[in-house]
């Protein structure tokens, strides 16, 4: 199976290189900038018809969340305009399209976890960009997978886990949001979902009923404060500084964006349509610290 990754230098790309070098029958190949350019129409049909994959799996994004309140053009060239090109190309060659979403397409105002047929309401730029973008993938490419995941950490790139251990080296106390729950998700997990995930929709017919949106991240949910307890004592259990983490409330740390208190999310559909279980968060957190603090 030849899978096309649509990135070349973030979290999940690098994630899915790794895991799609270790999975036996894949070729995986991930594609970006200069020489593919979601804004550019010819560049990524000519990618498409390059590489011939089975599936397409797009996982480029602007994600700079409070960047976007300022910059909501480049953010919307990106998540939205970009995405349709790629929708169109990969609709025009008939090539499945896997694209990687956020749970900032919801508000946060629901006291329970989102399914996947909840309203969709984002409160930031980010977020309205990223539902942009699942719009026009759905209008654009009929053979789609709309995967919505959240707080994603790993060993690669600026995330979470890594800002705690750095911070942990600097200071003697962090002070973290912790009223706002989510799920973290683990970049490694996401990757050998997604991948699990394209070798089935390879074979799926165009009028299959699983083709659509699905939430996936690693089980179980926390606080950012929570998160931040976990990482450090990982890192801990491998030599790294102890501090404590003081939990504070949301309007204690403003920031440009808001960010949905809530951003739980109900996976059982994607268990039910693929068989996909992710591992806790808890774990996922183990694994993650592991590999940041392991030498080169």
């Amino acid at each position: 199976m030849r899978i096309l990754v649509i990135g070349h230098t973030g979290q999940l790309a690098q994630s899915l290189a790794r895991c799609g070098a270790a999975t036996p029958g894949v070729d995986l190949v991930t594609v970006g900038r200069p020489q593919t350019d979601l804004a550019d129409p010819h560049s990524v049909g000519a990618t498409i018809a390059a590489h011939r994959p089975d599936v397409v799996i797009n996982a480029a994004a602007y994600t700079a969340v409070d960047k976007a309140e300022a910059e909501r053009d480049a953010a919307f060239a990106i998540n939205a305009e970009g995405v349709g090109v790629l929708a169109r190309a990969a609709g025009a060659a008939g090539v499945s399209l896997i694209h990687v979403s956020t749970d900032y397409v919801y508000d946060g105002s629901k006291p329970a976890p989102y399914f996947e047929s909840d309203a969709t309401n984002p409160i930031g730029v980010y977020g309205a960009s990223k539902l942009a973008g699942e719009r026009l993938v759905a209008q654009h490419a009929p053979r789609h997978v709309i995967a919505r995941t959240s707080w994603v950490v790993s060993p690669f790139g600026g995330n979470f886990c890594k800002t705690m251990l750095r911070l942990a080296a600097e200071r003697d106390e962090l002070r973290v949001v912790a009223d706002q729950v989510g799920s973290p998700t683990y970049a490694i997990d996401l990757a050998a979902a997604l991948i699990e995930i394209a070798g089935q929709v390879a074979g799926m017919t165009s009028g299959d009923p699983r083709w659509g949106v699905y939430h996936l991240a690693n089980a179980g949910t926390t606080s950012w404060a929570g998160l931040a307890e976990a990482t450090i004592a990982a890192s801990a259990r491998h030599g790294g500084r102890v501090v404590p983490v003081r939990p504070i409330a949301t309007t204690d740390y403003p920031t440009p964006a808001k960010r949905p208190a809530n951003s739980r999310l109900d996976c059982t559909r994607v268990g039910q349509a693929f068989g996909i279980v992710m591992p806790p968060w808890q774990d996922a957190v183990e694994r993650c610290v592991a590999a940041l603090m392991s030498p080169p």
